[in-house]
C-alpha cells in the first residue's frame, strides 16, 4: 500500500480538503468545526496512519514547527542537561529541536545560525560563545531569540540564567565559615558572563573577611584539563590552598584527577566545592558539596518565552536570573 494522501481522507470522510486541513492544524474551534466532524476526521487519519507533508505545510504557512538550540559543548554535562530539558519542553508544544554544538567558537555559531535561518526555523535558543552581541541583536530583530545561561549586560537581548554571583558568593562564604582562608578559585573562560559573575561573587565574599590573604584565581576554561592543570600547579606549590572552588563540574573532575594522582584526600587534606549539580557527584568518594543551578526551570522558562514570542509576535524583553541553592555533602572539612 502506498502512502496515504489528503485525497484519501476526502474520499472516505466526504469532507473538503479545507475542513480536513483545519482539523489537522488544530483550528477546529477557530473555524467552528463540530466536535463530531473533528472526531470523524481524526479517526480516519489514525486508521490510515496519515502523515501530513510537513515541508508543504511550512511553505504554505511559513511555520516550520522547529526551533534551533545552540550550545558551546554538548559533552559538558550541564549543557547536555539543558538540551534534554529544552527538547522535552518543546515537544509539549509539538515542536522539533535542531541541536547544534558551536564548539565555543563565535564563527561556528554564526554559521550555525545562518544555516538554521536558511531552514526557516521559527526561533532560536542560544548559549552565546563570544562577547559581541551585535550579530545576535540583528538576528533577534528577524526571529524570536532567547539566550540561556550566558547573556550580555547593557543590551536588549532577552535571557534566562542563574544568579551566578549569588551562587559563588554563598559557596565561598560556606568555605570561609568552615575556617578556610586560602581558597583556590578555578574559573572558566574570562570573557564569559558566568565566569565574571562567579569570580565577582568569590571576590566579594573574600573581601568581607578580615586579614584576608591574596586572592587565588586561576584558569581560563570550563574543562577537565583546566581543572587538572591548575590543581596540579596549586598542590605542588609552597603556598598550597586548603580548599578549592571549582567553577564547573567539568573543572571539578580535573581537580579530583590531580588530587588522586598525588594521593591527597578530600576533605582530610583539602576541601572541595563545585558549581553545577549532577547526580554522579553523590557517587564520588566523598560526595561533593555543590551549587545547584535551577536547570529545569531555566529550560522550561526559555521555551515558554520563545513560544510566546513565536505565537503572539510580541517582542520579549525579559531578563530573568534564578537563584541557585547549595547542596551540602561531605567534601568540606571544618578547620577549628
Amino acid at each position: 500500500m502506498g502512502k496515504k494522501t489528503l485525497d484519501d481522507i476526502v474520499a472516505i470522510t466526504g469532507y473538503s480538503k479545507t475542513t480536513i486541513s483545519r482539523v489537522i492544524n488544530g483550528k477546529s474551534e477557530e473555524y467552528r468545526i463540530s466536535e463530531s466532524t473533528k472526531n470523524n476526521i481524526l479517526q480516519v487519519i489514525k486508521e490510515l496512519n496519515y502523515e501530513p507533508n510537513i515541508i508543504a505545510q511550512t511553505l504554505r504557512n511559513n511555520i516550520s514547527k522547529t526551533i534551533g538550540l545552540l550550545v558551546p559543548h554538548i559533552d559538558n554535562p550541564f549543557f547536555a542537561n539543558i538540551a534534554s530539558i529544552v527538547i522535552r519542553e518543546a515537544q509539549n508544544f509539538n515542536y522539533t529541536v535542531m541541536l547544534i554544538d558551536t564548539l565555543e567558537d563565535p564563527k561556528q555559531e554564526e554559521k550555525a545560525i545562518d544555516s538554521l535561518l536558511a531552514r526557516n526555523i521559527d526561533g532560536i535558543i542560544l548559549v552565546p560563545s563570544g562577547d559581541n552581541p551585535l550579530y545576535l541583536e540583528e538576528i533577534a530583530a528577524r526571529k524570536p531569540l532567547i539566550l540561556i545561561d550566558r547573556y550580555f549586560t547593557g543590551h536588549d537581548l532577552p535571557y534566562v540564567s542563574t544568579d551566578n554571583y549569588e551562587g559563588a558568593y554563598q559557596a565561598t562564604k560556606l568555605l570561609l565559615e568552615s575556617g578556610h582562608k586560602r581558597i583556590l578559585c578555578i574559573q572558566g573562560p574570562e570573557i564569559s558572563i558566568t565566569t565574571k559573575e562567579r569570580v565577582r561573587g568569590y571576590k566579594e565574599a573574600m573581601y568581607n573577611i578580615s586579614n584576608q590573604e591574596d586572592l587565588m584565581i586561576k584558569g581560563n576554561d570550563f574543562s577537565i584539563q583546566n581543572g587538572y592543570i591548575e590543581t596540579k600547579l596549586a598542590i605542588t606549590s609552597t603556598d598550597r590552598p586548603t580548599a578549592i572552588f571549582a567553577q564547573s563540574s567539568t573543572i571539578l573532575l580535573g581537580t579530583i584527577k590531580a588530587l588522586n594522582e598525588h594521593k591527597i584526600k578530600v576533605p582530610e587534606d583539602i576541601s572541595l566545592i563545585s558549581f553545577d549539580d549532577n547526580l554522579y557527584l553523590d557517587f564520588l568518594n566523598p560526595p561533593i558539596t555543590r551549587i545547584a543551578q535551577p536547570v529545569t526551570s531555566i529550560g522550561i522558562i526559555a521555551v515558554k518565552m520563545l513560544m510566546q514570542n513565536i505565537t503572539e509576535g510580541s517582542q520579549i524583553h525579559s531578563n530573568i536570573l534564578l537563584r541557585p541553592n547549595i547542596i551540602k555533602r561531605e567534601s568540606i572539612k571544618v578547620i577549628k
